[in-house]
């Protein structure tokens, strides 16, 4: 009745078919602490993917974009009493864009959505990098920053900032995600830290390149998404879990094949 209520239909077969798989799958099991997800080999390609995108989501630079963004709306001639409720609007743009995101997500895939938002980042910061050099030589220059600020939110809001979140639900059973969660919130409020502690120091070495590192994080973490991270739409819980399965355990044989712990068992006895 819950589920009719939150779905708004009656058709629930194939959901429920799947939540009671799941269930069957982890009987008898109680749920884990977060030390224990570090030492099970069976989850370590999930630990791994969790980490990289919880930590990439404030190591690429997507708040340090407010920190510049008062002094591009002035070089850019904004009136002073009106640069706050600008910026205000460039927040706006990030939480519509992740609304959004929740919206296609189930179209678009999660792979997509994710190596889009990270490669246009990355596309934007050099952008932005080669703008900010050229902010006093160039008069239009300030409106490509300004540009640029805007480009490089809503590319975060629409791809990294929606799917991360809902990631450690679709790869984690159903007693490893709350101590999933709990990592990915524990390196999120750590990397938000990190950040925040860094980034001066960042811009007074660097300058204008001040967003090099978040390049190398955004290029990164893309490359990390098109070769380990399967896409998870339209899948069952336990399809994902096969997929992950074959990566954690896979091993090479003399002849150069690769056998799951099945295979290898089979071929031990």
């Amino acid at each position: 009745a819950a589920l009719q209520k939150l779905r708004g239909t009656s058709d629930l077969s194939a959901e429920l078919e799947e939540m009671l798989a799941e269930q069957a799958a982890v009987k008898g099991q109680r749920a884990k602490n977060p030390w224990e997800l570090f030492q099970n080999p069976a989850l370590r390609w999930q630990l791994v993917s969790i980490v990289v995108l919880s930590s990439a989501m404030q190591l690429c630079g997507n708040d340090s974009m407010y920190f510049y963004a008062a002094y591009v709306f002035r070089e850019a001639g904004i009136p002073e009493d009106t640069i706050p409720y600008v910026v205000i609007g460039t927040g706006s743009c990030e939480l519509i864009t992740s609304v959004t995101c929740n919206m296609i997500i189930d179209y678009a895939g999660r792979r997509p959505l994710l190596l889009g938002g990270y490669i246009f980042m990355a596309g934007w910061a050099i952008v932005f990098m080669v703008a900010l050099s050229q902010q006093t030589q160039i008069s239009w220059m300030p409106y490509l920053s300004m540009a640029c600020i805007f480009a490089y939110i809503l590319s975060f809001g629409i791809g990294p900032a929606g799917v991360t979140g809902v990631l450690p639900t679709e790869i984690f059973d159903q007693m490893s995600r709350p101590a999933a969660y709990m990592i990915c919130g524990s390196l999120l409020w750590f990397n938000l830290f990190l950040v925040g502690t860094a980034f001066p120091f960042i811009v007074k070495s660097l300058a204008h390149f001040c967003y090099i590192p978040f390049l190398v994080v955004c290029v990164c973490t893309a490359l990390y998404v098109w070769f380990f991270l399967p896409e998870t739409k339209g899948k069952s819980f336990l399809e994902i879990s096969e997929e992950f399965r074959k990566r954690n355990f896979k091993t090479k044989t003399r002849a150069g094949f690769y056998k799951g712990p099945e295979e290898i068992k089979t071929t031990t006895l």
